[in-house]
């Protein structure tokens, strides 16, 4: 019987308790330590974790998986994910640990891994540790005993070091007096840092979902339901707010009106923003198969490509590495700055979003959103079955069809659900409606006949 997969598209994620268990959290840490013991040079682990309840169950599972194969464990508690990516390389450690289901509600929790440079793991590396999981000999022969038994410290003063790296990413020459700005940050764990950054900056600050209590990260707040920060912008004609995740690797831009501002706009104009300024490497960015059309053709207009990658902020990364290109990310908010993160910052982005503003010294409902977005129609279809697509007779020629038409298509299964998520955009919204008509009636007949 072929053993369950452990990791999925960030990481390895579910609800705490019943999947995520201290015994699963303790063997997983073991083969992620088992697997770094290989090429181990300062043999200490750093963690971090968000602000939900569960949490301490599984740090304390992780720490004595840790130990037991003789990793040291470094403990520094509540701290944005993108700070695990940057700190676990400042401080010299083999690997880094985040537990957080981002953007996911309390009940739920995650652990995610970073290597050595602050990289999340390749698929690679995630088989290896999923096949040293399920190997109970290896398991057992790599526990130590004596002296060789790891230790753990927790640091609580790290969080100055992220702090600066975060400032520095803001030109000096710039500063934010006298904006007012409205930070949410999801009662999850930049609740210290986001406010602390941007104050010190010069900004005004008006913070809410703040006061993280174990329960309430992402609980009607943050990046994911933004209504609380739209009408505090608007009640106290702040200049922007900015939402981030429970564990604040991505940013939700909500422009002077108190209207948010589309993932794939804020891209593009972030993109194009670098480009003038010098700043752009590999004369284009990555995206996921996700993003608008919109964004192609506005990139193409400045003579910049877009790469587009699969689903993931990790795969959008791979892409960038490939390509030599140093910006990229996901409409739904990831923003991954190389020059000042290794994975989706939404402080950084915030900051970099910011000094856009401060170069055009124009309100952000004038310079966020450069470009019209296509009509875009997302389905979600239920299906009895979900044969490779490759193998659906006649599929081929419809698809063909469809792009003559001048449409984008993206046909694909969910990878949980028993579901086939189909996507359309174009220019002609009737069109796009239309022959997604066709799209459904096909797929009812070929998979649910």
């Amino acid at each position: 019987m072929k053993n369950p997969k452990l990791f999925g598209t960030d990481g390895v994620r579910g609800k705490a308790g019943t999947f995520i268990t201290p015994m699963l959290a303790m063997r997983l840490a073991m083969a992620a330590g088992i697997y770094f013991k290989k090429t181990a040079k300062t043999n200490k682990i750093l963690m971090g974790k968000d602000t939900r309840k569960s949490g301490y169950m599984i740090e304390n599972a992780i720490v004595s998986g840790l130990t037991s194969v003789g990793y040291d464990v470094i403990e520094i508690g509540p701290m944005p994910t993108p700070a695990i990516a940057f700190l676990t390389e400042n401080m010299r450690c083999d690997a880094g640990i985040m537990i957080s289901a981002s953007h996911n509600e309390y009940s739920d929790n995650g652990i995610k891994f970073f290597d050595a440079h602050g990289d999340k793991f390749s698929q690679e590396t995630e088989k290896a540790i999923e096949a040293i999981y399920y190997n109970d000999e290896q398991i057992n022969n790599s526990m130590v005993i004596d002296k060789e038994i790891g230790s753990a410290k927790r640091i609580d003063d790290v969080i100055g070091r992220y702090i600066v790296q975060l400032k520095n990413s803001f030109p000096k020459s710039k500063t934010l007096q006298g904006r007012r700005i409205v930070l949410d940050t999801a009662n999850g764990a930049a609740y210290k840092v986001g406010p602390t950054v941007l104050s010190e900056l010069g900004a005004e600050v008006i913070t809410i979902h703040h006061n993280p209590n174990g329960y309430n990260i992402n609980d009607d707040c943050g990046a994911m339901h933004t209504k609380d920060l739209q009408k505090k912008v608007v009640e106290l004609r702040a200049d922007i707010g900015f939402a981030l995740d429970g564990d604040a690797d991505r940013l939700v831009v909500v422009d002077e009106k108190g209207e948010i501002v589309d993932g794939d706009q804020l891209l593009g104009a972030l993109a194009v923003h670098m480009s003038q300024f010098g700043c752009l490497k590999g004369q284009g960015m990555v995206a996921t198969v996700m993003s608008n059309l919109g964004l192609e053709e506005y990139l193409k207009s400045h003579k910049l490509e877009l790469i587009r990658s699969g689903v993931g902020d990790k795969l959008v990364l791979e892409e960038m590495y490939k390509n030599k290109m140093n910006f990229g990310g996901e409409q739904s908010g990831h923003i991954i700055m190389h020059d000042f993160a290794k994975t989706g910052d939404g402080l950084a982005s915030a900051l970099q979003t910011l000094a856009l503003l401060c170069d055009k010294q124009k309100l952000p409902s004038e310079v966020l959103r450069p470009f019209e977005l296509y009509p875009q129609k997302l389905v979600n279809l239920q299906v009895a079955s979900k044969p490779p697509l490759n193998e659906i007779k006649g599929l081929d020629e419809l698809t063909a069809s469809v792009e003559k038409l001048g449409l984008r298509q993206l046909i694909r299964y969910s990878g949980t659900e028993n579901k086939l998520r189909l996507l359309l955009e174009g220019k002609d919204e009737k069109l796009v409606d239309e022959q997604m008509e066709v799209l459904k009636a096909f797929f009812q007949k070929s998979l649910n006949g």
